[in-house]
């Protein structure tokens, strides 16, 4: 959806058949000066219609004094992921695979 369905809709426009939320972003912390970060976090997205839900993830290099570096991304289809760790590669702004490159990831979905 754009920009301008929150303008448009409330909140509480939706019923309960509904998805909760169209666009939910989550931030880990931020690890400093380290070229293997691990940040063991967890975060739980409920889901309404998972054959259509989407997971991006956009990995960020973080700058103290100007705007954070763009470092990767991926765009995982939910309905095609399973139960456990993976590895998932990341792309750069053109789509191109890095080679090297990939997040160790563990997936659950109760």
């Amino acid at each position: 959806m754009g920009d301008g369905w929150s303008r448009d809709f409330s909140q509480t426009h939706f019923d309960t058949f509904s998805p909760p939320d169209f666009y939910t972003k989550r931030k880990t912390r931020i690890i400093e000066d380290n070229w293997f970060p691990v940040w063991n976090e967890e975060f739980t997205f409920p889901l309404t219609v998972p054959e259509l839900a989407l997971l991006r993830i956009e990995v960020r290099e973080y700058d103290r004094s100007d705007k954070d570096d763009f470092g990767g991304q991926t765009c995982l289809p939910i309905s095609e992921l399973r139960s456990g760790i993976r590895a998932v590669p990341l792309y750069d702004r053109k789509g191109e695979k890095y080679k090297s490159v990939k997040l160790l990831m563990q997936f659950q979905f109760v």
